[in-house]
């Protein structure tokens, strides 16, 4: 029961004091936002910050963002969103076990792939080659938070967003444990679409892997969360255990080896990156007569990292591919019939 004065905000910033880690990152003691503005009587900060970017647009595009398969016709085939939800679905059930802050890290999972290109890496690789100082979708999304949909989000959620790529250091246990809920997501998901494609079987997968983990999919999820799980509890930094890291990095590896990298899901590939690579100079020859030269490529790479797989298309077709004459004859005639028929 909430006492006189207090608010329910108050009172769920208490119980994160009361009941979380040491460790762990309150709420009520956040960074802050860089604009100020006024607090929400129902909801922790963090909590404000995972409904912004649920409801962000960026954030519903993701549906028709690749993963890995492009454009995938199958229902069944993960996208840059379900990949979103199983990342945040396994960093809440580690932040839940090691009592760290479930609402953080929800709120850096919902967004942290909020600057994807279209078709995937793929597409993020076609922009790095074009855009001086290269392109990373961390870093695009932090953009996309901070400028294009301006959030107002924390600095610890936006932290977390930009360190979920590996090779960064995130401030908080919360924004490590995304970083590693990414890894472990897109590896054990993208090893079962890649079977249900035909491109590998079960069987091919690393016996020394399949022997520390297990060939069953939910298995060898439960004890990559377990390995981070057991090997943090009562610790400042989140980590997987040493041996359970260097068999997921095997596994991660053998999946470049033999999925990420020259295998029939890759098929497409030169066709999506003529896509992003042709819609880009045509975009930056369109501008050229618009605003100051400096920003075109900005402006450019902001609308098509933007872009949905079939949006993406969709230009190219508008823009790239001859049409037949269009003809309003057939409605004309209509309307003649109408006139003449008794």
């Amino acid at each position: 029961m909430v006492k006189t004065g207090e608010t329910i905000k108050y009172k769920l910033e208490q119980r994160e004091i009361d009941n979380l880690s040491e460790f762990a990152t309150k709420s009520r003691f956040t960074k802050g936002r860089k604009k100020l503005e006024d607090s929400c009587p129902l909801r922790t900060e963090f909590q404000r910050d995972r409904d912004r970017i649920l409801h962000s647009k960026a954030f519903r595009r993701l549906k028709h963002k690749t993963q890995v398969f492009l454009s995938p016709f199958d229902d069944h085939f993960r996208t840059r969103l379900t990949h979103t939800l199983e990342v945040s679905q396994i960093g809440r059930t580690i932040a839940r076990a090691l009592d760290m802050n479930e609402d953080l890290v929800e709120a850096i999972a919902l967004g942290h792939d909020l600057g994807h290109t279209p078709f995937g890496h793929c597409g993020e690789g076609v922009l790095n080659e074009l855009v001086k100082g290269g392109f990373h979708h961390n870093v695009q999304s932090v953009r996309v938070v901070e400028v294009l949909e301006d959030l107002n989000l924390c600095q610890e959620t936006i932290d977390g967003i930009l360190t979920h790529s590996w090779g960064y250091k995130p401030k908080t246990p919360e924004a490590q444990i995304v970083q590693l809920a990414d890894k472990i997501a897109y590896i054990n998901h993208d090893i079962e679409d890649s079977i249900r494609a035909g491109i590998i079987a079960e069987s091919d997968l690393p016996k020394d892997c399949i022997k520390y983990f297990s060939s069953v999919q939910s298995k060898r999820l439960n004890k990559m969360i377990n390995e981070i799980v057991n090997n943090s509890i009562g610790k400042p930094n989140v980590s997987m255990s040493e041996e359970g890291w260097h068999y997921t990095t095997l596994l991660r590896q053998w999946m470049f080896d033999n999925v990420y990298i020259d295998s029939p899901a890759k098929m497409e590939e030169k066709k999506a990156r003529n896509v992003i690579r042709e819609l880009f100079f045509l975009y930056v020859d369109m501008l050229k007569n618009v605003c100051e030269e400096n920003k075109i490529e900005r402006i450019v790479t902001d609308y098509i990292s933007g872009m949905t797989d079939r949006y993406a298309v969709e230009k190219y077709k508008e823009n790239f591919i001859p049409k037949g004459l269009q003809s309003g004859a057939k409605e004309d005639y209509l309307f003649k019939l109408a006139k003449i028929i008794d």
